[in-house]
């Protein structure tokens, strides 16, 4: 997801905002015993919108701006009370020390080779970030090849999409500050590791594709008129660089037509370098296909597919033959097959053919690879590039595999498996023999065996049938008493798969309980589950939600007192509207960096992509409607107990833009008639989340699971 805001009028506040939160204590929370500052005082300075007739009034409008000092000022008042608070909690020692316990083993990704050497991801566990490093071809000796962890004193700066020239001789990255999605990138010879060209800048959601050994292909949106982590883009544009040559000189390739914008554009060569695949889409589902022929003499533009009516991608080559990935016509997506001749839809024909559950492709070593999701569980095929069955590949057990992916004469491949109580383990495959073996076992701290991870299906409240899986300490008592969270998403196509997260282990060896549904809005079960979830059928994934609950409660796992429901962005979302539907639902909620004004989350940065599975304001006064009845902003009500709540943002999210958070916890803090405290976390030089910090996000959970823990009666 991508987000902004247009800035508007800030208004000031009061000297009384500060005052109000220097004072050390002013009330206390009787039913804890924990004391509570008193909230800062967030000033309303009412502005009007009309929709259709219908006018709605944004007291909180100020908080959008993220430049000014009033902002500033009430971010750093908020943090005051939330960590004097905070601070008090019991158990943080030890759970500090679960958490550093559980992140403190040693990772490697798979390998992989470049040119000479054989580089590879290794974080020693409590590095802020991981560090690159590489073996020369024929030796055994490692050299550390980049450390991001020098780029900066604290860690916020973090690497992204390392990509190295044809011949290895040189290694494009990106670098982002503070977590926000707006990167440079670097250029290097990876003999000497000194720049190669200046540092390309304002680089936002792209990828790095290089041209052989001759330049890069890279993405980025006009400058924002106003603040560059808030103010609405909507103009993306695809670039390359000539290597040697200065970046006033990159030349613009696709997006040029002020006309014809694009919110997401993005470019990819093929591994033979003979195509550059473009593709370009104004939301978040679907995308127009164009190829160019870097062979060809004039290198026209050929058009593959001009509407965004699929999610269709180039995935393999060879010669003249195009295989496609798509969902056109096929829901559940298929492989296809073109020639350059006859390259569009109306030639193609089937390679692996749709089927009822859900294909996503890798490709390695001259085959296909088939990831097939079977209610959320990974089954993998592999297929030759005839469409010809090859083998299955037999994995450790029900969880996720991912990888199976290389190049074309790789003579090994790698995949992880993992689910939520089984670390990640990295396996070898042999392509040609299907041998396959443990490459490196997992050095977490955690006893697997001790909990059980299982799969259950429960009905939502229109007869749907969801999975969810739920993971606990084995023996647990199904008594109503154990600590529960329920997590969930459901949007934007995208599945939640079991996967291991120390964390969460934290969350396990405190005997707690987590469980994850599967909802509407995801792509779990291809698109036509997707589009159950989006616009105005987005109520059903708060269904979804509200009934997975239920069956925890039902089942005796747990109740409502000892349940707390998180999410995070569109998950975000998820937990504002459901806590403002039914805030008796949980005792303790944790929206993480949620989109919460439905009227105007299209008006910040790539927010408008959205629009595919939100719908905006503008579009009717039946969407208007729809939209005002369940965003969260517009439905905290005077006089409700709402559950005690903690919401996570941060200072560099341009994708779901702070202020969502800000102005959600300042109706909470206005209008919550309970004892249960409201607080917003604001962390600073962090983003949507990638790239955080190790140190920051043990802080992060020691708050989050000291605060859960609290206020679900958890000695």
């Amino acid at each position: 997801m991508t987000k902004s805001s247009k800035l508007l009028a800030a208004t000031v506040l009061t000297s009384a905002l500060i005052s109000a939160c220097s004072d050390p204590v002013a009330t206390t929370n009787q039913a804890n015993s924990i004391s509570l500052q008193d909230y800062p005082i967030t000033q309303k300075k009412p502005v009007s919108d009309v929709y259709f007739g219908t006018e709605v009034i944004d007291p909180y409008r100020w908080l959008e701006d993220d430049r000014s000092e009033e902002t500033g000022a009430w971010v750093k008042a908020q943090n005051q009370v939330t960590q004097a608070y905070l601070q008090q909690l019991p158990g943080r020692d030890r759970l500090r020390d679960r958490l550093t316990r559980l992140m403190d083993y040693e990772r490697e990704s798979a390998p992989f080779i470049e040119g000479d050497y054989t580089y590879f991801y290794r974080n020693d566990g409590l590095q802020n970030q991981s560090v690159v490093y590489r073996i020369k071809n024929g030796s055994t000796e490692e050299e550390i090849f980049l450390d991001p962890n020098t780029f900066s004193d604290d860690g916020t700066v973090s690497m992204s999409s390392l990509r190295f020239s044809d011949d290895g001789s040189m290694a494009a990255y990106q670098l982002s500050e503070g977590g926000s999605d707006l990167r440079t990138i670097h250029i290097i010879d990876t003999a000497t590791r000194e720049p190669v060209d200046e540092v390309i800048r304002n680089v936002k959601f792209s990828g790095i594709s290089w041209r052989g050994n001759e330049g890069v292909y890279f993405s980025r949106y006009d400058q924002p008129d106003g603040s560059e982590l808030s103010a609405k883009t909507d103009h993306h544009k695809l670039y390359y660089h000539a290597i040697g040559t200065p970046t006033s000189q990159d030349i613009l390739v696709f997006g040029a037509d002020a006309d014809q914008k694009y919110r997401y554009v993005s470019g990819s060569v093929s591994e033979d370098n003979r195509y550059l695949a473009i593709y370009a889409a104004n939301t978040t589902s679907g995308n127009e296909l164009y190829l160019q022929d870097l062979s060809a003499e004039t290198q026209a533009l050929i058009t593959i597919l001009d509407h965004e009516g699929s999610d269709t991608s180039l995935v393999h080559t060879e010669g003249d033959t195009l295989f496609f990935q798509t969902n056109l016509d096929a829901p559940n997506t298929k492989l296809a097959r073109a020639t350059l001749s006859s390259p569009t839809p109306d030639a193609w024909s089937d390679v692996i053919p749709e089927t009822a559950n859900v294909l996503d492709l890798s490709t390695g070593g001259g085959y296909f690879f088939a990831h097939y999701m079977v209610d959320a569980i990974s089954h993998i095929t592999q297929y030759d590039t005839a469409g010809e069955k090859v083998r299955t590949i037999d994995l450790p057990g029900p969880g996720t595999a991912s990888g199976l992916s290389g190049k074309v004469g790789a003579d090994t491949l790698y995949y992880t498996f993992t689910n939520y109580k089984t670390p990640s383990t990295l396996y070898s495959l042999d392509p040609n023999s299907g041998e396959t073996a443990v490459y490196r076992a997992s050095k977490a701290q955690f006893a697997s065996g001790d909990y059980e991870s299982k799969q259950v299906f429960y009905t939502s409240k229109d007869g749907t049938r969801v999975p969810m899986i739920i993971t606990h300490k084995t023996g647990l008592a199904l008594n109503g008493e154990n600590p529960a969270m329920l997590y969930g998403y459901g949007g934007f196509n995208i599945s939640l798969t079991p996967s291991f997260s120390s964390t969460i282990a934290a969350w396990l060896e405190e005997g707690g309980i987590y469980a994850v549904a599967n909802m509407r809005g995801g792509g779990e079960y291809g698109k036509a589950w997707h589009l159950a979830g989006t616009k105005m059928q987005k109520q059903n994934v708060f269904d979804d939600f509200i009934a997975a609950g239920k069956y925890l409660g039902e089942q005796g796992y747990t109740s409502h007192s000892r349940l707390a429901i998180r999410g995070g962005s569109n998950g975000g979302l998820l937990v504002g509207a459901v806590m403002t539907q039914q805030p008796d639902f949980a005792a303790v909620a944790l929206p993480a960096v949620g989109v919460m004004d439905m009227l105007r989350y299209h008006t910040f940065t790539a927010g408008a992509g959205w629009a595919y599975d939100y719908g905006t304001a503008n579009d009717s006064a039946e969407m208007f409607q729809y939209l005002l009845g369940y965003s969260p902003v517009h439905n905290v009500r005077a006089g409700v107990h709402y559950p005690a709540t903690l919401v996570t943002t941060a200072d560099h999210d341009d994708r779901v833009v702070p202020a969502h958070s800000f102005k959600f916890a300042a109706h909470l803090q206005d209008k919550q008639a309970g004892d249960a405290p409201v607080l917003i976390r604001i962390e600073t030089d962090a983003g949507h989340g990638a790239g955080t910090p190790t140190s920051k996000i043990i802080d992060q959970y020691v708050d989050i699971f000291a605060f859960t823990l609290h206020h679900l009666g958890q000695k």
